[in-house]
């Protein structure tokens, strides 16, 4: 199954915990993205100072309607970004075309 990925780079405020940041984005998650139609999952990930957010839906229209109605998850999404830089922040949406993984051909 091809699909889609919300993808934003992005740095932490200085001076930011990452334990926290980590916990905000996971409560951000548990009671609203992964609620979202067509979520299948998030990733986080970390180069340096740069930050990097991939959360893959079903298809590109279930991205956009997540990107859209991302102001109604209120003081949960308002925690999350508090960590982060927004001036630094970089978004794409990618429609997977193709997809290798061990064992498939």
């Amino acid at each position: 199954m091809l699909s889609a990925v919300f993808y934003c780079s992005f740095k932490l405020k200085k001076g930011v915990d990452v334990e926290e940041f980590l916990k905000a984005a996971e409560k951000l998650n548990n009671e609203y993205i992964s609620k979202q139609k067509g979520y299948i999952s998030w990733k986080q990930m970390v180069d340096g100072d740069t930050w990097a957010d991939s959360i893959t839906f079903e298809t590109l229209e279930d991205v956009k309607k997540f990107e859209a109605a991302a102001g109604n998850s209120g003081e949960l999404a308002k925690n999350f970004y508090s960590f982060i830089n927004l001036n630094s922040c970089k978004v794409n949406y990618f429609s997977i075309k193709r997809n290798y993984q061990k064992g498939e051909n």
